[in-house]
């Protein structure tokens, strides 16, 4: 269906809903790599202000790709039509895209009103408002959002910063990843998960990684969670061969062609979660780890002509299928053929944040960039403050913020003490209380203690 706005006397069209969407995000290199971009500023404001005008209702009317060629689109219908959401939508129902912004903006949508309408929110609706948004806009409406979880720890409550240990190693070195499991753990890191990424995709190493984490945590009685970012169908047969896995990992995206260049179905997803249940590590519901980014579907040609922001909001609406205990979206890691440089990179960490706690899912973020992006050091402080502000989840924890496996910039252990510090945020409480007790002290003594952090953990 056609869309159209009269702007000083001349009539501009859009061919569909998802071409009114991508010319209306704000620019970024994907969309022009794909051909979907606005050719200039004045055109994408004259698309948001087409886009600004259009009813909420028209996304249930119009999916922006095909139920009968799409499962990430059957499954975005079937959650917003379900009659517990249909109640939940009432109060937003009559609302244009503009006034669903200006509402969220408003005193009237409150944490517990939001949290009621979060799962009958479609991505696309998000998406959508998301591209009305001043930065300070996507900040101030994910700041009234708390989405909690609990495994070991409890991640998301207000006033609380977490963030993933990634301890890395180029060539899976037990003692290599030991020793930066060691370095986060003295700093304060490590409460959402401690979570490495294999060089080898295979059984024997992704067990022999999570029983070594698996081993620190209870020698040393750690309240936190393991995982190994293999691909699901490695850690499936892992735990079929009794490895100790806390988290299910899976790379998910915004429609079926893609997930399925990631070797994944919905189906898939469903069994993998099954067989994590039975072996009852913690009685939480919550066993995925989800990661997304914005340009997947691009780089897997199966974008279908739909923005890459307004798929990369269709890829949360799998992950709330799951009801995971973490997602987080590895923001520049893709690379500058989808986000080009640093701004592009703050605005699309923001909007990723943004659009999946409105969706009630738990957002973290990889603040990140690769090192052939116009992007820096200053790019990623810039985020990493504003996402603090926006009470954001959990981070990254990286040795030196140089992943040395993956070759890409992402935060550090410093970089969380920063941002607790700057904005007086805690860890988990039950990682804090850890952090003040004998089992710390007894990891202290294998390596040098950090004052700086000691300090702040005994307030």
């Amino acid at each position: 269906m056609p869309y159209s706005l009269v702007v000083r006397g001349m009539r501009h069209t859009f061919a569909d809903l998802k071409t009114l969407l991508a010319k209306a995000t704000p620019a970024r290199s994907g969309d022009e790599l794909a051909g979907l971009a606005a050719e200039d500023s004045e055109a994408r404001v004259i698309a948001q202000m087409c886009l600004a005008d259009l009813p909420l209702s028209t996304f249930a009317a119009e999916p922006v790709i095909p139920c009968e060629i799409d499962s990430v689109s059957r499954l975005i219908v079937e959650q917003h039509h379900k009659p517990e959401s249909q109640t939940a939508f009432a109060p937003v129902a009559s609302l244009t895209v503009g006034e669903f912004r200006d509402w969220l903006l408003s005193d009237d949508a409150t944490t517990d009103r939001i949290a009621e309408l979060s799962p009958a929110l479609m991505p696309e609706m998000a998406a959508g408002v998301s591209k009305l948004m001043r930065l300070q806009d996507l900040v101030t409406v994910a700041r009234k959002i708390s989405v909690v979880t609990r495994f070991r720890t409890t991640v998301g409550l207000p006033g609380h910063l977490s963030t993933r240990l990634q301890p890395n190693h180029p060539t899976d070195d037990p003692a290599g990843i030991a020793a930066s499991i060691l370095d986060g753990l003295l700093l304060g890191s490590g409460d959402a998960v401690i979570g490495i990424n294999p060089v080898s995709d295979n059984v024997r190493s992704v067990t022999q990684l999570l029983r070594l984490i698996d081993t620190v945590r209870t020698r040393y009685a750690i309240p936190t969670q393991n995982c190994v970012l293999a691909h699901i169908t490695t850690q499936m047969q892992a735990m079929q061969q009794g490895a100790p896995l806390d988290l299910l990992f899976q790379s998910i995206a915004g429609t079926e062609a893609a997930n399925a260049s990631f070797g994944i179905t919905l189906e898939l997803l469903a069994e993998s979660l099954a067989m994590a249940r039975k072996l009852n590590r913690t009685d939480s519901p919550t066993l995925f780890y989800f990661e997304t980014g914005q340009g997947s579907a691009l780089s897997a040609n199966a974008h279908h002509g739909v923005d890459q922001q307004t798929l990369e909001a269709r890829a949360y609406a799998v992950a709330r299928a799951f009801h995971p205990f973490l997602v987080n979206t590895v923001v520049g890691f893709i690379g500058p053929e989808y986000l080009y440089d640093g701004k592009q990179i703050l605005r699309a960490g923001l909007e990723d944040h943004f659009c999946g706690k409105l969706l009630g899912l738990p957002m973290g973020c990889d603040i990140c960039y690769t090192n052939h992006a116009e992007a820096d050091n200053d790019d990623m402080d810039a985020l990493l403050t504003m996402l603090g502000a926006a009470g954001v989840n959990y981070i990254m924890g990286v040795p030196g913020a140089d992943d040395i496996m993956l070759n890409y910039q992402s935060t550090s252990f410093h970089d969380a003490l920063y941002l607790r510090r700057l904005l007086n945020l805690r860890p988990a409480p039950e990682f804090e209380a850890w952090l003040a007790g004998d089992h710390f002290r007894d990891l202290q003594r294998l390596g040098l203690p950090s004052t700086m952090f000691l300090a702040d953990s005994t307030r």
